[in-house]
């Protein structure tokens, strides 16, 4: 925004600290004339001897304190500023892009330091967005890429060898093309979800949680893995589309992250004094807490069943993780001492009858 320059609050401070002083300084001095004219009513010779003396000594001392005003205003406010100053130079080299630089504002705490805590936080923050998007930008690039340099080796070997079985290159483009399509809507969810572009209404996360174990129960007969099901009525506000997402992704890992056979899916939900909980857990391979840590990070895939049929693209518990931060929820992920991981949302529990507020 351009704006008119104008005088700086250093000389502000200045101004008003030497124009307080000269105020105070004439109306002391006026006190001083006053207090002398009353003790002299009626010698006029006195008074005529007091006014010529009395002149010229108020206007030097009126002199004197604008100098000392003007001088030291000028230096406490410029110790006064100094803070805000290192604020505003941080402030200048994050809109260049320094977000690295941290104020770090020494001493006690004032308006100053909590104002300098605060800007630091905000960079910590924004620095870490800005890399978690610079490495989502970088992880998306190279899962998109993939399937397309995959979809051009497969048009030159058609093109160059005629014998080639046309069926088979069909059969694995369409693969390839549903793959890829498959990626480049998760990347949609996961905008259209950070971004919260939708309308809270009432929902039950146990009905939620029965549709999705319903429509992923062929996929878990094939892999044969048991899901098992339990819980509570669990109303909550949000988006039935979104969080029917979250469950289906959740159930959807849970089955194809599990044993090669006679696996086992337990999905619960339960309410809470505050917060409603939906838990799904699964048998598998046993995860370290920091492989689990990193789970939902997107594109990151935890065991070696990542190569089934159904593996997905690697953005399953990236989306559960911003549907949920959407929803102003909690994701815990805690792997199993036998195998397999624990993975609990907590939402705030709202009353059926409470009005959803618009988070659009």
């Amino acid at each position: 925004m351009d704006r008119t320059p104008g005088l700086s609050v250093r000389v502000k401070l200045t101004l008003s600290y030497a124009g307080f002083l000269m105020l105070a300084g004439v109306l002391l001095l006026a006190a001083v004339w006053v207090f002398l004219l009353r003790s002299y009513p009626s010698e006029m010779l006195i008074r005529s001897v007091l006014l010529r003396g009395f002149g010229p000594a108020v206007a030097a001392i009126l002199a004197f304190l604008l100098v000392f005003g003007l001088l030291g205003g000028w230096i406490l406010a410029g110790r006064m500023l100094a803070p805000l100053t290192r604020i505003t130079d941080a402030t200048r080299m994050a809109t260049h892009g320094s977000l690295s630089h941290r104020i770090r504002l020494p001493g006690r705490k004032d308006e100053f330091r909590e104002l300098a805590d605060a800007f630091d936080a905000m960079l910590v923050r924004l620095e870490a967005h800005v890399a978690e998007q610079q490495r989502f930008a970088a992880n998306a690039s190279h899962e998109l890429r993939t399937p397309l340099a995959i979809s051009k080796t497969l048009l030159d070997v058609a093109r160059t060898d005629p014998n080639h079985d046309v069926g088979e290159v069909i059969d694995r483009l369409h693969a390839v093309n549903t793959r890829a399509i498959d990626l480049t809507e998760a990347l949609l969810l996961l905008s259209r979800a950070n971004q919260r572009s939708f309308t809270p209404e009432h929902v039950d996360l146990s009905l939620i949680a029965e549709e999705a174990t319903e429509t992923l129960l062929p996929l878990a007969e094939k892999n044969g893995v048991t899901i098992e099901t339990s819980g509570d009525i669990t109303p909550t506000v949000g988006s039935q589309a979104l969080l029917l997402q979250l469950t289906t992704n959740l159930v959807h890992n849970a089955i194809v992250h599990n044993l090669p056979e006679q696996g086992t899916v337990w999905v619960n939900t339960s309410v809470l004094p505050r917060t409603v909980v939906l838990t799904v857990e699964n048998t598998g391979v046993k995860l370290t807490p920091q492989l689990a840590s990193t789970l939902t990070e997107p594109f990151q895939r935890g065991t070696e069943r990542i190569h089934a049929d159904h593996a997905g693209v690697g953005l399953g518990l990236a989306i559960v993780k911003t549907i949920t931060q959407a929803h102003d929820g909690k994701l815990t992920l805690t792997p199993r001492p036998a195998g397999g991981i624990r993975i609990t949302v907590e939402l705030p529990a709202t009353s059926p009858h409470t009005a959803p507020t618009d988070g659009g």
